[in-house]
């Protein structure tokens, strides 16, 4: 594990010196990056870990950063309370098919990302930026991209695996890498679930046990979503599919409602802006709730008119 920039570039200069030659340009057959990041806020669960293992498929070495962001949390939010588990961390990054020898996982401190304290300039995530989670969470999005501008520049990574779970984000990334030319691509991982179709989170640390059952309404209500896109119902029909899952429970599988949602969009996957009332093709369903006092997100890809895509 490395802490300090200077221990980071110590290290990826040992990943460089043991690169797999890549005569003329070409892609190596089995990994077609040198390296890969997987940037993570810690509190480690089984979807980061396949986001790793994602990155192993994809470079000869693997960066993954653990880095808690004070920029992406407002003044009400729950920074001082986020979980953290850094030993933790290090024993599941170990385990088998993850990270070897010429892997490296950096930690920093706020002090050693934000050297001269809260940056003066900022990325700001723009249109993506003011909707949804934009809209409810201030800044929030500016802070992600500043970090992740920030780390790729740190880590040099060829490549950058992201959890599609927060689709928000990961359209947000996608954008500032297309739109600032930053030499970087972004892969998806794909959702991680439970057996009981709950998708994983750090924040599922937070809920008791009947709490976790309850926030069991926000994958069913994808489930909802999912079946009137199939069914071929439009935009506004797919949304109350979903709404009413989130207000009124299952009652035959014993989920009750959330107890606050915050939002149930169907937005054009590369912008977030909401889709109109006749649209079709492919969309994202994203929502967000609260059960007790801990608030969720999720999100499916579907195609209105037609049948589920993702």
């Amino acid at each position: 594990m490395t802490r300090t920039r200077e221990a980071l570039a110590a290290a990826l200069a040992v990943q460089d010196a043991r690169a797999v030659p890549r005569p003329d340009g070409a892609a190596h057959e089995a990994r077609p990056h040198a390296r890969a990041v997987v940037m993570t806020m810690g509190a480690l669960h089984a979807g980061h870990l396949s986001l790793v293992r994602r990155a192993k498929e994809l470079a000869d070495a693997v960066v993954v950063t653990i880095f808690v962001n004070p920029l992406q949390f407002g003044p009400t939010e729950d920074l001082d309370r986020y979980p953290r588990d850094l030993e933790g961390d290090l024993r599941l990054l170990s385990g088998p098919g993850l990270l070897g020898p010429d892997d490296v996982v950096f930690a920093p401190t706020p002090q050693v990302v934000y050297p001269d304290g809260d940056p003066i300039v900022r990325v700001l995530a723009g249109a993506v930026g003011d909707v949804l989670e934009g809209a409810l969470r201030p800044g929030h999005l500016d802070g992600v991209l500043t970090v992740v501008l920030k780390l790729m520049h740190l880590v040099r990574p060829q490549v950058a695996v992201f959890g599609a779970k927060d689709a928000q984000q990961l359209a947000a990334v996608r954008r500032m890498v297309h739109d600032l030319d930053v030499p970087v691509e972004v892969v998806a991982g794909s959702t991680v679930r439970d057996d009981d179709g709950l998708a994983l989170s750090s924040r599922n640390a937070y809920l008791t046990p009947d709490q976790r059952r309850q926030a069991l309404a926000l994958s069913r209500a994808l489930v909802a979503a999912r079946a009137a896109a199939e069914a071929g119902a439009g935009p506004e029909a797919v949304r109350g599919a979903a709404l009413a899952v989130l207000t009124d429970g299952v009652p035959a599988d014993d989920v009750h409602p959330v107890d606050v949602v915050d939002y149930v969009a169907l937005v054009d996957p590369g912008t977030f802006a909401e889709v109109g009332p006749h649209a079709t093709g492919p969309a994202v369903l994203a929502l967000a709730a609260r059960v007790g006092a801990t608030r969720l997100i999720d999100n499916t890809e579907l195609l209105l008119g037609g049948e589920v895509t993702a």
